[in-house]
């Protein structure tokens, strides 16, 4: 028998969010689903005026309010952070905003003295945590770009799921993909490309897994005629030179996570942290290098 089907797609996040699911349900139900999003979008993404990571931005050097759900993804960010000892870092934004990857700020290559001055304002261990209070270093500014859609995409999976929605797929432009399966339908199939030439790289199956992808293909800015990617090392200051990093997951947020953080490593370094990570995530993954070398995890493909 044929499986049918429906679909909306909306702008949040600053991407197209596809969702796809039976076509049993009303069309009503997507008002529901995407007010999910909605929600995790207007109180956690720094980007909105208003939001607690906005406040807390905003009165950096003092404690602030923030409620449980901020404190549960502070701390899961800090436990990434931890384990790539700074690699990823949620307080880079000063650095963003230095190479011009923030709104019209001026796109030039830094100097490195400056590179050097604004990395002093880049340590997540300066995130302090005291109960429902949160507080971050004068000048720190905390960026959720790397999980904050992904985090929506997980809230938005638990609420489907406590609905009886067990067949569908949630498209979250490209960058996180999360599959809900049933016995019907024991698998979804997501193509790997290439970032920049579109080529198939693989052909995914997954059955309620979270597929994440970080790329320097779609944000960058051009300075002299030489393009520079959107993820940077926090530690050197300068973009990383990796092309994309896919990882398949139980968990959308940490997935996302993760991708960023591989971004800096090397081929070798990338295998040897899927190992390590492997004894806490269930994970897997490849990377896609600065020579277009793909790296894969033995049980990626």
């Amino acid at each position: 028998m044929e499986l049918l089907y429906k679909a909306q797609t909306r702008f949040l996040f600053h991407s197209h969010i596809k969702i796809k699911l039976s076509a049993f349900y009303e069309e009503s139900i997507f008002d529901e689903l995407f007010a999910i999003l909605e929600h995790v979008d207007k109180k956690y993404n720094s980007y909105q005026a208003g939001s607690y990571f906005d406040i807390i931005n905003k009165n950096s050097g003092s404690f602030v309010d923030v409620d449980e759900e901020t404190i549960y993804i502070l701390n899961q960010a800090i436990t990434i952070s931890d384990f790539f000892n700074g690699t990823y870092d949620i307080t880079v934004m000063p650095l963003i905003r230095l190479w011009g990857f923030y709104k019209d700020e001026q796109r030039q290559i830094p100097s490195i003295k400056e590179i050097e001055d604004v990395k002093k304002l880049i340590d997540y261990r300066h995130i302090e945590i005291n109960g429902k209070k949160v507080k971050i270093k004068k000048g720190q500014e905390i960026i959720t770009g790397s999980f904050i859609k992904a985090y929506a995409v997980d809230r938005l999976t638990e609420r489907m799921l406590e609905l009886g929605i067990n067949d569908a797929i949630i498209n979250a432009g490209g960058s996180t993909i999360m599959a809900i399966n049933n016995e019907s339908h024991p698998r979804w199939q997501v193509m790997v490309r290439h970032p920049q030439t579109e080529e198939v790289l693989s052909k995914l199956n997954i059955a309620n897994q979270a597929y994440s992808t970080s790329s320097q293909s779609k944000t960058f800015v051009s300075i002299d005629g030489k393009e520079y990617g959107h993820i940077l090392n926090p530690i050197t200051g300068f973009p990383s030179t990796n092309k994309q990093v896919g990882i398949i997951s139980d968990n959308c947020m940490i997935g996302d996570m993760i991708s960023t953080a591989l971004f800096n490593e090397s081929a070798e370094g990338f295998l040897k942290k899927i190992d390590l990570l492997s004894e806490h995530y269930n994970i897997k993954g490849f990377m896609l290098d600065s020579d277009n070398n793909i790296i894969y995890t033995q049980d990626f493909r």
